[in-house]
């Protein structure tokens, strides 16, 4: 790892919850925006970091196309997705432009794009933040002999107080589990289908009594891992797209730590979706 590398992951120390907009990750003052989503994406590949990405240009994909000759009633896309793509079959476009609301687009955006309807031209990154792999790797793994390279002050205090204040458990010292009851969800060891998820939300929601109203904190506990944030996101997105479920926002902040609510998934404007409702 180059000293850019971890001082990208030592910037992220000093944000609540490891968590910030890309524009505060820095790694030095005079870094380029387009060197720091380098940095980023390099380090999201080898799993320290996740991030939320907004789409700024799309354009309609073959299959796409396809779909749009259809019968229109039989398409397997909710109204705003085909608003989306009769807009991307006239050429690139930005999200702005395809007459969605702006609280849906991304979502309506992404979930197009999973399904393979839809080529993202650009896209930039909004928020990152430490994975659990990233505080292992901080914590346990990392070690430089390099003379190269400065590291000031506040990043040795944050680094520092990350050592001082992280309990992440000992692989050698973790008790023997207890099974679990016959009633508890199931908790995948392996990269669950959308069919598994979309039955994981069912047994939460049942186990839980959360009356089809599931907010998604619940099931990022019991997927992340083995999903990343951005893999169990792009999940839902699909899971909405294929009419099993339905993702809906947050208003009412009280009664939910900032924890919870930063489970959501970001929107452009307004509260993040928060709630999972199946059918």
């Amino acid at each position: 790892m180059d000293v850019t590398e971890l001082k990208f992951l030592l910037k992220l120390l000093g944000f609540t919850d490891y968590r910030a907009l890309i524009t505060k990750v820095e790694p030095n003052p005079k870094t380029k925006a387009s060197e720091r989503d380098r940095i980023g994406r390099q380090l999201i590949e080898r799993g320290l970091v996740d991030c939320t990405e907004e789409i700024k240009k799309l354009a309609i994909a073959p299959p796409g196309k396809s779909l749009l000759q259809a019968d229109p009633t039989t398409l397997p896309i909710s109204e705003q997705e085909l608003k989306v793509l009769k807009a991307t079959a006239k050429g690139s476009i930005s999200p702005a432009q395809t007459g969605v609301a702006a609280e849906q687009r991304q979502a309506v955006i992404h979930s197009l794009a999973a399904r393979g309807f839809i080529k993202v031209i650009d896209k930039k990154f909004k928020e990152v933040w430490l994975t659990e792999r990233g505080k292992e790797f901080l914590r346990d793994e990392f070690e430089s002999n390099s003379t190269k390279g400065t590291i000031h002050l506040k990043m040795l205090t944050e680094y520092l107080r990350f050592l001082r204040k992280v309990h992440l458990p000992e692989k050698a010292a973790l008790p023997p589990t207890s099974p679990a009851p016959e009633t508890a969800a199931p908790v995948p060891m392996k990269k669950p289908s959308d069919e598994e998820i979309w039955q994981l939300i069912r047994a939460l929601d049942q186990e839980l009594v959360t009356d089809n109203y599931l907010p998604i904190f619940h099931l990022r506990q019991k997927l992340q891992p083995p999903l990343s944030r951005r893999e169990l996101d792009q999940a839902l997105y699909r899971l909405e797209g294929d009419d099993k479920i339905e993702l809906s926002s947050l208003v009412d902040t009280n009664p939910y730590s900032p924890d919870q609510i930063n489970a959501g998934i970001p929107q452009d404007l307004g509260c993040p979706l928060f709630f999972i409702t199946y059918f």
